[in-house]
């Protein structure tokens, strides 16, 4: 291959560097290893893949040449391999190939599995959907690869992309010890509800930023890409069941959170109990919906979920009819502990941490009652500030990642 062929590659990726904002890194950027020889990093649609790999690239390399960005949905693809390309930048002693996208390769695992294997000169970055299935993928990339997941803003990132303040993350165990102590610092600096309501409504992903305006519109044109052009890279589906996804989802978003009646669910949408599931999980993965179970998730097997809520409040405020604030602070807690911890519904209180820490979700009046006999139960109180003993404000289960 010409170098001529790969200009018009290369010129995208001039392109998307020029526009390269290095002020702020999301909390993975310092935990990768950028020297594994293969790395993955998969998570939702929007949260921040892109840039984060350009962001490496412009702060590493003082020539931006030695390596290479592509997104497997450039057109340039359509008239050329992957494979063509690794060979070209294996030609031309490139140090690193940066992918996007990589889930719009046909056989992507196997792709990834022979680069490694056939291109020991050849280091690749990549990046996936949150829809794959990367680990229990048919070919192994485990020995191969190291892998990593990229969440959604959480509040305390979203709170220094604001420039309101900068901290380290907590660990639980940090929290549950010391939360009176250090959110009577943190509230001492800066009013938290406003800052915390804002965050509710758009600050999950990151391009809110570009415009609050059309921050509604364009979440809602990702989800439907996800639906329309994701789901359709990763699983073997039709027109027909696209649109039974979708229709799923809208009957959701009008009962969110929601304990299933799955054969009513079913009956609507005229599926078997097995496709059903299938599309259910699928949204899971997507990260558009949250499924809680009583049994950790296995998605190989799949189970009746408890409760099924929207990914995150974001998702709440464009595709809910009406946002009911017991199912916004339920899903807020849902989504910033699964980041790292493992979530299960409980038959007392609302979610069961780490199989250990059992929590209630309410407003600053709910009390004990329902798990006062139980040991490592906390109340996660929502419109208040400061807590006291295990009564913790809702908001500060957002600066755990």
């Amino acid at each position: 291959m010409e170098k001529a062929d790969i200009q018009l590659l290369v010129d995208s990726y001039h392109r998307r560097l020029s526009s390269v904002d290095s002020n702020f890194h999301r909390y993975l950027y310092s935990r990768i290893n950028w020297d594994s020889r293969m790395i993955g990093i998969r998570g939702a649609r929007g949260v921040g893949k892109t840039t984060m790999l350009l962001q490496h690239i412009v702060e590493n390399y003082d020539n931006v040449d030695d390596v290479l960005y592509a997104s497997l949905d450039d057109l340039w693809f359509a008239n050329h391999t992957l494979m063509e390309l690794v060979d070209w930048v294996s030609l031309q002693g490139l140090k690193r190939l940066y992918l996007d996208e990589v889930h719009r390769q046909n056989d992507w695992a196997l792709t990834l599995k022979n680069i490694y294997d056939s291109y020991p000169n050849v280091n690749i970055v990549y990046t996936s959907s949150s829809m794959l299935l990367i680990d229990n993928a048919t070919v192994d990339l485990s020995r191969r690869q190291t892998l990593y997941t990229l969440n959604g803003l959480s509040f305390r990132e979203f709170l220094e992309f604001e420039g309101v303040l900068e901290m380290k993350p907590l660990s639980l165990g940090e929290l549950l010890a010391s939360h009176v102590s250090l959110a009577l610092n943190i509230v001492r600096k800066t009013k938290i509800k406003p800052l915390f309501d804002r965050y509710l409504e758009y600050g999950y992903y990151p391009f809110y930023r570009d415009s609050l305006t059309d921050y509604p519109e364009r979440l809602k044109w990702t989800v439907n890409t996800v639906l329309e052009s994701d789901l359709p890279a990763v699983e073997d589906v039709t027109f027909e069941t696209i649109a039974k996804v979708r229709r799923m989802l809208m009957l959701l978003g009008e009962k969110v959170p929601f304990v299933p009646n799955l054969s009513l669910l079913w009956r609507e949408l005229s599926v078997s109990n097995t496709q059903g599931l299938r599309m259910l999980y699928a949204l899971d993965r997507a990260k558009i919906l949250a499924l809680a179970t009583s049994d950790l998730k296995n998605y190989k097997h799949l189970s009746k979920p408890d409760k099924v809520f929207l990914d995150n409040t974001n998702l709440m405020h464009i595709l809910c009819t009406s946002v009911n604030v017991g199912g916004l602070r339920e899903t807020f807690f849902f989504n910033q502990l699964s980041a790292a911890h493992k979530i299960t519904i409980p038959r007392k209180g609302d979610f069961l941490v780490d199989g250990k820490y059992l929590f209630e979700v309410g407003g600053k009046g709910k009390s004990f009652e329902q798990i006062a006999d139980v040991e490592n139960s906390f109340i996660a109180a929502d419109d208040i500030e400061t807590g006291y003993g295990n009564r913790i404000p809702l908001w500060m289960f957002g600066l755990l990642y």
